[in-house]
């Protein structure tokens, strides 16, 4: 049994920045791109996957903009380079139609509210070009919200913050609350009417580190409809590992298996229940993965891990796609208005430059991408 994957976050973006200058040829090739290739992607039945669209922190103002328009031509530089692996998408109508043909859905999601420099406009243009979520923070706080791992300048969100929320949910923009401090995540989950995401992290009450998502705010998230997506980040996952480093990083370093990724997700579902978690694995974004977990083709070792230890297949098929799916469905109406658009249109003339979009969904989901998925693969 095989079982499809809906990844909160990959940096390959990043990486073709850092190590590739940009250039989008061979990608099937692991000496190029050790961590994402299309037969990995393949291999690891990824079927949508959240391309990051980051920009370090040091990256400010007019220039943060730019750098994020880099990264976003980078992305669909990518899905034009590979049309029989990739397809772009931007609503929950056309992730079904890419998975329907057999590809990857390609969405974005922008990591750190830094690089809209203080305007509303730059988010909009964002979520216009497909960026589905926006991560409020990354790893250091800027003029609007606090991040987890930097001093607090903000009690959580400033009233420019507050508007940012409200102004993403208004226009179907996912907020995603990984990277931001416990004040942010709790007063986000005030505001949020639609569901958020924790794109990238994993429970704190497994091991504290400040990236993890504390107990309290793992309580809230059923109720907000949310999912908590495990990372596959060593530091996040281990209790030895994040201690190692903690200490310098001296001598060799604790080793971080599928295993214990899996103690997450059980943590978790036990938790707050099996509706709100879902997979975020950070890959591309680190230098080293989980024994087991090694690069985009791996996940399959995570889920036979989980079903071992008894989770069902229903279980399984939440936690790789059904539950990031439904997340993204409850933000359709909202998106597709903010668009001008109507998800009701054939799929097969889907045209991101034009927002067009074809009606078809997946069982249970409430939106308007739900209504015909039963006419496609079951999700």
């Amino acid at each position: 049994m095989t079982y499809d994957v809906f990844d909160g976050h990959n940096d390959l973006a990043w990486y073709l920045r850092e190590e590739r200058d940009y250039s989008v040829e061979g990608l099937n090739d692991p000496s190029v791109s050790p961590f994402t290739t299309m037969d990995q992607l393949r291999d690891g039945s990824v079927a949508a996957q959240y391309w990051s669209v980051y920009v370090h922190s040091s990256i400010t103002g007019a220039d943060a903009i730019k750098a994020t328009w880099e990264q976003i031509d980078a992305v669909q530089r990518v899905v034009t380079a590979y049309p029989e692996r990739l397809q772009f998408a931007r609503t929950a109508a056309e992730v079904v139609a890419a998975r329907n043909s057999g590809k990857v859905a390609s969405l974005m999601g922008v990591e750190g509210g830094q690089q809209i420099d203080e305007s509303l406009a730059v988010l909009r243009s964002y979520a216009r070009a497909g960026a589905r979520y926006m991560t409020l923070t990354w790893s250091t706080t800027h003029s609007w919200a606090d991040s987890a791992t930097d001093e607090p300048q903000h009690g959580g969100l400033s009233e420019f913050g507050r508007e940012v929320v409200a102004e993403m949910n208004r226009i179907g923009m996912i907020v995603d609350l990984s990277h931001v401090a416990p004040s942010v995540m709790h007063q986000s989950l005030d505001i949020s009417t639609l569901p958020v995401i924790f794109s990238h992290s994993c429970a704190f009450g497994l091991n504290p580190h400040l990236r993890n998502i504390p107990d309290d705010v793992l309580d809230r998230v059923p109720g907000n409809g949310g999912v908590a997506m495990m990372t596959f980040v060593p530091s996040f996952v281990s209790n030895a590992r994040r201690e190692w480093v903690e200490a310098g990083e001296n001598g060799t370093a604790p080793e971080v298996t599928v295993a214990d990724v899996a103690d997450h997700c059980d943590y978790v579902r036990e938790r707050i229940g099996i509706d709100h978690i879902g997979l975020g694995g950070d890959i591309c974004g680190i230098d080293e993965l989980p024994t087991g977990l090694g690069d985009a083709g791996q996940y399959p070792a995570l889920f036979e891990e989980l079903a071992s230890r008894g989770w069902s297949e229903s279980d399984l098929r939440k936690l790789g796609f059904d539950n990031a799916m439904r997340v993204l469905d409850a933000h359709e109406d909202a998106y597709t208005a903010f668009l001008g658009t109507s998800a009701t249109t054939d799929p097969a003339t889907t045209d991101p430059s034009t927002g067009t979009a074809g009606k078809t969904g997946t069982a249970g989901m409430t939106g308007t991408a739900g209504a015909a998925a039963s006419a496609g693969k079951g999700l």
